[in-house]
């Protein structure tokens, strides 16, 4: 346990973190990366560049360190950080190297505001919130349905949108792996490891992408957006799944993971409607989520919305078509932002009944905005459900300047 001095020293660092909490985990990666370039095997290049992770961190430090006292409410976020983990096979070994780094940036980046007395409570307080981590993330490898990295054949390999692939990938024969026996639970993600050699790459390249279907009698079914952006080149390993990779090809999986899931007890029951909210490539859990619901009880009100920028870039026309079609009664709304506004409060307040049970995924601006208007309509925390597009932990609101 913490002594009394270690956490109020902890706690007089707060002010700072909010203040420069991204500027120090900013640091922190590019020391750490530079110093121990294996890691780049694991971690999102991507993210840091755009400022995703560097801000999921500072925001798990600070709230760290405003929980001191008593971690237990942190529990959630630990298990959501806990399965990304688990899924990149980040080990109990890797912790005291990013223990060293955070130290080695917060000293950096404060000066001679992180007297050695700080530095020290720090030292300790990470080591308590590790074992934490660790402790949560053991039981995540001890059920997973398979360890470390198992290679399958990528079977089939679909265009559900104009920027959007379907993958379907089935175990090679003798990894170990018999899909018959893994419960898939819709909202899960499966995480690819793959080596893609654009730009002189010399690294693996992890990602997470939704699972489309919990039926995998003819393997695990994924989706891939290809990433673009202006005056950007698109994403190192869409671009790879999209162009390189074809049927016939073998791709590494690491185990089915993710806490982004329906809630079991509503399933039957149809007082409580359900509500499936996506944009974009975010719809690809919720399409599983609502194959679940359709096999439960197809009588359940169900409220349909996918955004997307046009009709041509709206995923999965054919299957959300033929699920919604088993449904009784169905509310079916899409927008098109091209030719339409936004989903916005009005929208929400009109279309989505106050005691639903609401399931949101698609990129973190979306989410960020689909949340704080349903919590502005008096929607309950925990009626709302999210999984976004990036680092979960870059949502929450800790008091983080950003």
């Amino acid at each position: 346990m913490l002594s009394q001095a270690t956490r109020d020293l902890v706690k007089a660092t707060i002010p700072a973190l909010e203040e420069r909490g991204a500027e120090i985990t900013r640091c922190f990666y590019g020391m750490m990366l530079t110093e121990h370039t294996e890691l780049l095997n694991i971690f999102n290049k991507t993210n840091q560049k755009k400022g995703a992770q560097p801000t999921a961190l500072a925001t798990t430090v600070l709230a760290a360190a405003k929980n001191i006292d008593d971690l237990t409410p942190l529990l959630g976020h630990v298990r959501q950080i806990g399965f990304k983990h688990r899924a990149l096979q980040i080990k109990p070994e890797h912790y005291p190297i990013v223990g060293e780094y955070l130290l080695k940036a917060i000293k950096k980046t404060l000066g001679d505001a992180a007297t050695p007395e700080i530095i020290s409570a720090w030292g300790e307080a990470y080591g308590a919130i590790a074992d934490v981590f660790i402790q949560v993330e053991k039981e995540m490898y001890d059920a997973e349905a398979w360890p470390d990295w198992k290679p399958f054949t990528v079977v089939a390999k679909e265009l559900v949108a104009k920027d959007i692939y379907e993958f379907t990938a089935a175990p090679v024969d003798g990894s170990g792996v018999d899909l018959s026996k893994v419960p898939i639970v819709a909202g899960q993600y499966i995480t690819v490891n793959t080596h893609p050699t654009r730009d002189n790459n010399q690294y693996d390249a992890l990602r997470h992408y939704s699972i489309c279907s919990v039926n995998t009698d003819k393997g695990i079914k994924f989706a891939c957006k290809l990433e673009t952006s202006v005056n950007n080149p698109p994403g190192l390993v869409s671009e790879f799944l999209h162009n390189e990779v074809q049927v016939g090809d073998q791709i590494k999986l690491s185990a089915p993971a993710g806490d982004f899931a329906l809630d079991e007890k509503l399933l039957k029951q149809n007082e409580i409607p359900l509500v499936l909210l996506s944009s974009g490539v975010g719809v690809t859990p919720l399409l599983a989520m609502l194959e679940t619901q359709i096999n439960a009880n197809p009588e359940r009100p169900i409220y349909w919305i996918q955004s997307s920028h046009s009709e041509e870039h709206q995923a999965f026309p054919k299957q959300v078509a033929a699920l919604l079609a088993k449904a009784k009664n169905p509310k079916v709304f899409y927008t098109h932002t091209n030719v339409s506004e936004r989903i916005n409060p009005t929208f929400l307040k009109t279309n989505v009944p106050s005691h639903a049970d609401v399931y949101i995924c698609g990129s973190l601006e979306f989410m960020s905005s689909m949340i704080e208007n349903l919590k502005t309509l008096e929607h309950k925390d925990d009626t709302i459900h999210y999984e976004p597009f990036g680092p979960k932990m870059s949502t929450v609101d800790v008091g983080l300047k950003k």
